[in-house]
């Protein structure tokens, strides 16, 4: 009789679990930058807190991420080196949250896309048989709760709302909605972790997340975008012709004088 023991980082490849606490700290980190730029241009003094608030919950998972990351891979590189000094092509987030902010209804599709995504995979993740990503993500779920219900707020006040917020708020929705597909793909470094119970096959999360959604967006009386293009590329390196613009404005501190520190 054999007695079973739970796989974690020491069973699984390191290498791989340091890939995917990557992937997922690519996503969180990008979504922040994007969202922090709200801060003094958004549509309500309120909203400059509520927004910047978001961003820092998604920079602190990415801290815990990326830190991570950098334990298993074991080069010597901190949570700085990885979000600072690497290069376009070696950040694995997703196409959807590097998407430009555009009006205040594109960032609230984007985000109630992402957040309710987020909500799926984290409370999935708290079952992770590696002790740091289920420690991280009962954490992480609180707040992702508090994002969504942010985003889902806000799309049934501007959907339900004037004929202009409803037509802004369809048109986030429509422009948004081809960058989700990405979100469920396969992915290979995650498809290789399953087994062993570390991480969360992204493409069973689809159906919950799609029915949360519909549900907001019926709510909202708002139309649920139909399937065509279907970006793919920022697990692979692959990005959005802005995204270089994006990391030189939040790497260039960083670059310009290397070591400092408060």
């Amino acid at each position: 009789m054999t007695t079973s023991t739970e796989p974690s980082a020491s069973s699984a490849s390191s290498a791989l679990v340091a890939q995917y606490a990557l992937e997922l700290g690519d996503d969180a980190l990008i979504l922040s930058h994007r969202l922090s730029e709200w801060c003094a241009h958004s549509p309500e003094l309120e909203e400059d807190v509520a927004l910047a608030n978001l961003a820092l919950d998604l920079l602190g998972q990415a801290r815990t991420l990326l830190t991570y990351a950098g334990s298993l891979e074991g080069a010597g590189r901190s949570e700085d080196d990885l979000a600072f000094l690497r290069t376009e092509r070696d950040f694995r987030n997703v196409l959807l949250v590097e998407q430009p902010n555009g009006d205040f209804a594109a960032t609230i599709a984007r985000h109630l896309y992402f957040a309710t995504y987020q909500s799926e995979l984290y409370a999935a993740l708290c079952e992770s048989t590696d002790p740091d990503l289920s420690a991280l993500a009962a954490k992480a779920v609180k707040e992702v709760a508090y994002h969504r219900d942010h985003a889902v707020q806000w799309t049934l006040r501007l959907g339900d709302g004037t004929e202009e917020s409803h037509r802004r708020m369809q048109a986030g929705l429509d422009q948004l909605w081809p960058y989700t597909a990405e979100l469920f793909s396969a992915d290979p470094i995650a498809s290789a972790l399953v087994e062993s119970g570390v991480a969360v096959d992204p493409r069973t999360l689809r159906p919950a997340w799609e029915a949360s959604v519909a549900g907001v967006v019926e709510a909202a009386t708002l139309t649920m975008p139909a399937d065509g293009w279907q970006p793919r590329g920022g697990r692979a390196g692959r990005h959005s012709e802005g995204f270089g613009l994006l990391l030189g404005e939040m790497q260039a501190l960083h670059r310009q004088y290397p070591g400092a520190s408060w």
